[in-house]
C-alpha cells in the first residue's frame, strides 16, 4: 500500500467516526447502558469478519495473542465506549468531541506513571495548554447535566488511553482483537449494569438498530480504516490526521439538527485542538528524524 493511499484511509477514519454524534441524535429513549449493549452487538460481527478476512480462516489465534495485556485494554474501552455515550446523551457533541481528544496527554501521563516512559518536552507544553483549552470550556458548567456529560467525556479519554498504554505494555502490535474483547465486554457490562439499575434491553427497535448500526458502520468500520491506513502512516501523523474527527462532529449536527455550542466551547475546543495538533506534529517531525 502507498503511502497516499494509508493517508486517505486514516483521513475516512475519521469522517466515519464524525458521523457518530449525529447517529446518537436519532436515539431517542435508549439508555447509556442499552445503547451501550446494542452498539456493541452491532460491532462484534464485523470485527470478527475482518479478522477472519484478515487471517484468511479463525480468528482466534490473533485474539489470544493480544494475551493479559488486551483484555486489560478492552476493559479500558468498556470505560471509553460508556462515557462515550453518556456524555454525548447528556452534553453537545462539540463539548465531548472536544474533550475526547484529551486522551493523548492522558495516554502519555499514564505512560510516563506506569512504564517509565519519557514525555518529551512539547509534549509537557501542549498539556499545559490543552488544560487552558479545557478549563474554558468547562468553566461555565460547573452544576447539572453539563458538567456530568463532561466529566463522562474526560473519562472516555482516560478509558482510550488505558487502552493505549496498556496495549505497550504488553507490546500488543495488532489493537482489533483487544477492540473486539472490549465489545464483548462492554455487552456484559451493558446487560449487567442495566439489569441492576433495573432498566431494560429491549429498547424500540429504531433505537437498538440506530445502535447497531453506529457499532456496525461508524465505530467498527472507522477503525478497520484505521488500522488499514495505520500500517503505512507513522503514529504521530495517524493520530493528527484522525483528529478531523473534533472538527467535523459539531459541524454535521449543526448542518442536519441545528446543536450548536456555547462560544466557550468553540473557544476552548480550539486551544485543546491546537495543543493536540502541536503534539502531532513534533512528534510527527521527530519520527521522521529518527
Amino acid at each position: 500500500m502507498r503511502y497516499g493511499t494509508g493517508m486517505v484511509l486514516v483521513v475516512a477514519a475519521g469522517v466515519t467516526w464524525s458521523l457518530q454524534g449525529l447517529i446518537f441524535r436519532q436515539i431517542h429513549d435508549a439508555g447509556t447502558w442499552a445503547t451501550l449493549f446494542w452498539r456493541s452487538v452491532g460491532m462484534i460481527p464485523v470485527l470478527l469478519g475482518f479478522l477472519m478476512w484478515r487471517a484468511g480462516g479463525s480468528p482466534l489465534p490473533a485474539i489470544r495473542s493480544v494475551g493479559l495485556a488486551g483484555a486489560l485494554g478492552g476493559l479500558g474501552l468498556v470505560g471509553a465506549f460508556g462515557g462515550a455515550i453518556y456524555s454525548i446523551q447528556s452534553t453537545t457533541i462539540a463539548n465531548a468531541v472536544f474533550l475526547f481528544s484529551a486522551s493523548p496527554f492522558l495516554t502519555a501521563l499514564i505512560g510516563w506513571m506506569a512504564l517509565g516512559e519519557r514525555v518529551r518536552t512539547e509534549t509537557w507544553a501542549a498539556m499545559g495548554v490543552a488544560l487552558a483549552g479545557i478549563f474554558i470550556m468547562v468553566r461555565s458548567d460547573l452544576s447539572g447535566g453539563a458538567l456530568a456529560g463532561n466529566a463522562a467525556a474526560l473519562l472516555s479519554a482516560l478509558g482510550f488511553a488505558v487502552f493505549t498504554v496498556t496495549l505497550r505494555w504488553g507490546k500488543v502490535s495488532d489493537s482489533l482483537p483487544s477492540v473486539l474483547l472490549g465489545g464483548l465486554f462492554s455487552i456484559i457490562a451493558g446487560a449487567t449494569v442495566a439489569a441492576q439499575m433495573g432498566q431494560t434491553l429491549a429498547v424500540p427497535l429504531p433505537d437498538a438498530l440506530w445502535a447497531m448500526a453506529m457499532g456496525a458502520v461508524t465505530l467498527s468500520g472507522g477503525m478497520v480504516l484505521y488500522e488499514l491506513g495505520s500500517r503505512v502512516v507513522p503514529a504521530a501523523e495517524s493520530a493528527l490526521l484522525s483528529n478531523i474527527e473534533v472538527m467535523l462532529a459539531p459541524l454535521w449536527v449543526w448542518l442536519f439538527l441545528g446543536e450548536t455550542a456555547s462560544a466557550a466551547t468553540f473557544l476552548g475546543g480550539a486551544v485543546l485542538l491546537v495543543a493536540v495538533t502541536m503534539n502531532g506534529i513534533s512528534g510527527a517531525r521527530r519520527a521522521a528524524a529518527a
